[in-house]
């Protein structure tokens, strides 16, 4: 006997097993290797579920006999159960992946609580078959395929999957959905044949049949009827104009329409059916009304809370530019890509060249899917995207002028916001272009070129007035500071640092290696050795990588600070790093170490950060360390002055833009004589946030379409409507608002408290 295939009775010594003893004996059968059984069964329960021993091993379980209830139940993808005659009860109950061919009829229950798997059935099936099925987005939905009919109380609560009814000799040839099929149904499809006599108007609709659901529904009917023997069947079965289908309403099409009252179905339809006395009415006949004993309004126990937007989703509270990254999301999955894309340049000059490549991207660092594993919302394919956002239009110039000397990220930053609200800005730069480092620095490998140039280009036809290779000096500053209304000063860092060791003469500073690198003037050896293992100095390793060194090294004093890309990309260019390293002297050689070690160098860089350079400002500006001290506001000691970027403290070119959105935030507010405020909405906590509803097995995004989809949109209402289907008491309503928008309110008198809205809502309700 092959040791794969084994037949198991129903009994033993001329007596029935017991359904414990028979699973036990299959489970024993499929834990020892065999994966085709055949069981000759006498009734017993539950046979062909729960077969995981087999891992990943298709298993076949072939049933001759008499089988029991609940075939199949708590089935995994890996069986296929099949049995030659009817089944009773609870055929496939929670299946969880099975598929299972039933070529009689099948009882009551059918495909109970059913959330994947594949059930055809080669005959008719009892009362309440698809009840309360689900279905998990991650997955295929499950599928229940009848040839007949079905019995009464059909798809009752059904919440997911798909079930095909064919109509072939049904029990009932004037009603093939049976007596009140698919109350309370929210989710799911049933496409059927045949005549019927109603269904759940207040829970479901027909719906026309796509063409794309139409090819699966054929297909499908194929692999069906070949399942159950009865291939002859499929010319009389394919005939679109036959089918119908029927789709749950979502939650805004379920409010549209008006609820009965519990009051209404007691009187017409509970008593008018069972009589005063209801369930025990051959008992009683006494007045049953109910007693309110559940309080609304003030007495609650608890009030539900909608809090939409009330917190920062975690992404838009870490970006330091401010962007509302769900907002974008939002828009996509509206198909609104367009409007997603231009939504990025009220926020920043930049969306391309920062979010799409340069920005070790925090929002997505702090994306919540990250709390439970998943890959988080791939923001760099929109940033990427906004290469083709188009200039806003422009409004008036207004009667105030504001004086920006810096043209790089953070001068141009507050320059682009100023402009946006109709304020002049002129822009002083002692370059002779715009864009600061990433248009003279940032090397090749990390952005193409082509990308800064399109972006600065956008930027100056917004801002026309730039004066480049304009160095000031004190008399220029005090010059400035009566012909403007405001002055930001966005300078950043300029200065390269340097050691205080002998022989720093003959090493270059990061600053210069890379200006001259970009510009071609530049041939670095093949022994390179970078003072300094920051994330500048990684592009540095990975521009002499590409300019022909083969031993690069970065040494630091302490554990490097690099991360993220810059890090990775001078890893693949071969770079070693070595800490603590702690530098005596430079020479010929190379880099002298205090233990005495000599590391060869063609080429030494030292790249230990750049300094500002401040020398033109007044004495009112307060200067601290090298920098600039300003308040929260950005604002300096001159209330009429600000500083932003590099000028105040080294960060991201992230950092940079979103200081100079803040500083025109305050400008602004200055004009309009408000007082200065900080957007002081905490980021929502990431325990409130549940994504149970997406799929965790998504390891990179394919577009922005599905990045959209992932979104949990973190604080921010997805109208899901959700609340509106699980509150018992109808006491949900969606409210359109003028002139755009919507909330979710609640009819206090009729809110019983239970919380079921805050239990299944994603993120935005909660019960105080």
């Amino acid at each position: 006997m092959d040791d794969k295939i084994i037949t198991i009775s129903g009994k033993a010594d001329g007596n029935r097993l017991d359904s414990r003893i028979l699973e036990e004996r299959i489970q024993e059968a499929v834990a020892g290797g065999y994966r085709q059984l055949t069981i000759q069964a006498f009734g017993q329960h539950g046979i062909g579920g729960r077969l995981w021993r087999a891992g990943n091993d298709p298993v076949h379980v072939k049933v001759e006999g008499y089988s029991g209830q609940r075939l199949g139940s708590l089935g995994f993808p890996n069986a296929v159960i099949e049995v030659d005659g009817p089944v009773s009860d609870d055929v496939c109950w929670l299946n969880a992946g099975a598929q299972i061919v039933v070529h009689g009829h099948a009882g009551n229950g059918a495909c109970n609580a059913m959330a994947q798997g594949k059930v055809f059935v080669g005959g008719n099936i009892g009362s309440r078959g698809m009840t309360m099925t689900k279905q998990n987005p991650r997955f295929a939905p499950p599928e229940l395929w009848v040839l007949g009919s079905v019995g009464d109380y059909f798809g009752e609560f059904m919440a997911g999957g798909v079930a095909v009814i064919c109509g072939v000799n049904p029990q009932d040839p004037d009603n093939i959905l049976g007596y009140r099929p698919l109350v309370g149904m929210v989710g799911g499809k049933v496409f059927f044949r045949g005549p019927h006599r109603g269904f759940s108007q207040v829970d479901a609709r027909i719906s026309p049949i796509e063409p794309a659901e139409w090819e699966w529904l054929t297909s499908s009917l194929e692999l069906f009827l070949g399942r159950i023997g009865r291939t002859e069947l499929l010319p009389g079965l394919a005939n679109a104009d036959a089918w119908q289908l029927i789709v749950a309403r979502t939650p805004k099409e379920k409010t549209t329409r008006q609820r009965r009252a519990f009051t209404s179905f007691r009187a017409d339809v509970w008593d008018k059916e069972l009589g005063k006395g209801g369930l025990i009415g051959d008992l009683v006949s006494f007045d049953r009304s109910p007693v309110p004993l559940i309080p609304t309004g003030d007495l609650r126990r608890y009030v539900p809370m909608w809090e939409n937007r009330k917190y920062k989703a975690p992404c838009e509270a870490q970006c330091p530019t401010g962007i509302p990254v769900h907002d974008r999301w939002r828009l996509v999955r509206e198909g609104r890509v367009d409007e997603a894309v231009n939504l990025a340049l009220s926020y920043t000059p930049f969306p391309a060249t920062v979010c799409g490549y340069l920005c070790p991207n925090l929002c997505m660092q702090a994306c919540t899917r990250q709390a439970e594993r998943m890959s988080a919302v791939d923001i760099t394919l929109l940033g990427k995207a906004s290469i083709s956002a188009s200039l806003p239009q422009l409004p008036e110039i207004s009667g105030k002028t504001i004086g920006i000397i810096g043209a790089g990220p953070a001068g141009l930053s507050v320059a682009w916001q100023l402009r946006l609200k109709g304020h002049a800005v002129t822009v002083f730069d002692t370059a002779g272009s715009i864009g600061g480092k990433i248009a003279s620095v940032i090397p090749g490998s990390r952005i193409p070129e082509s990308v800064v140039t399109a972006e600065l280009e956008r930027i100056r036809k917004a801002i026309p007035h730039v004066h480049l290779q304009q160095r000031l000096d004190r008399n220029d500053f005090e010059r400035l500071l009566v012909d403007y209304d405001f002055l930001v000063i966005a300078v950043g860092a300029q200065k390269p640092r340097t050691l205080p060791v002998p022989g720093k003469e003959l090493a270059v500073t990061a600053l210069d290696f890379l200006k001259l690198s970009k510009a071609g003037n530049l041939t670095p050896g093949k022994r390179v050795v970078i003072i300094g293992a920051g994330n500048v100095g990684c592009d540095v390793a990975t521009e002499a990588r590409r300019l022909g060194a083969d031993a690069i090294m970065l040494i630091d004093v302490q554990e490097p600070a690099s991360f993220g890309k810059e890090r990775r990309d001078a890893e693949a260019a071969g770079a070693v790093f070595r800490w603590p390293c702690f530098t005596r002297e430079i020479t010929s050689e190379g880099v002298i170490l205090s233990t005495g070690e000599i590391i060869p160098a063609d080429t030494v860089i030292i790249s230990i950060g750049d300094a500002p350079d401040l020398d033109f400002l007044s004495e009112d500006v307060a200067i601290d360390k090298g920098f600039v001290q300003v308040n929260t506001h950005y604002q300096t000691a001159v209330p009429s002055v600000f500083a932003i970027g590099d000028a105040v403290k080294p960060g991201l070119l992230t950092d940079a833009i979103g200081s100079g959105r803040k500083v025109a935030s305050a400008i602004l507010k200055l004009i309009e004589g408000q007082p200065l405020e900080r957007d002081l909405r905490p980021m929502i906590e990431t325990r409130r946030v549940s994504l149970e509803y997406f799929d965790p097995r998504i390891a990179e995004f394919e577009d922005v379409d599905s990045c959209g989809a992932q979104c949990s949109s973190c604080g921010a209402c997805r109208d899901c409507g959700i609340c509106v289907a699980v509150c018992p008491q109808a006491a949900i309503r969606r409210m359109e608002m003028i002139p755009a928008g919507y909330e979710y309110k609640v009819d206090e008198n009729r809110c019983i408290g239970c919380g079921f809205c805050a239990g299944a809502c994603p993120w935005l309700y909660r019960v105080r």
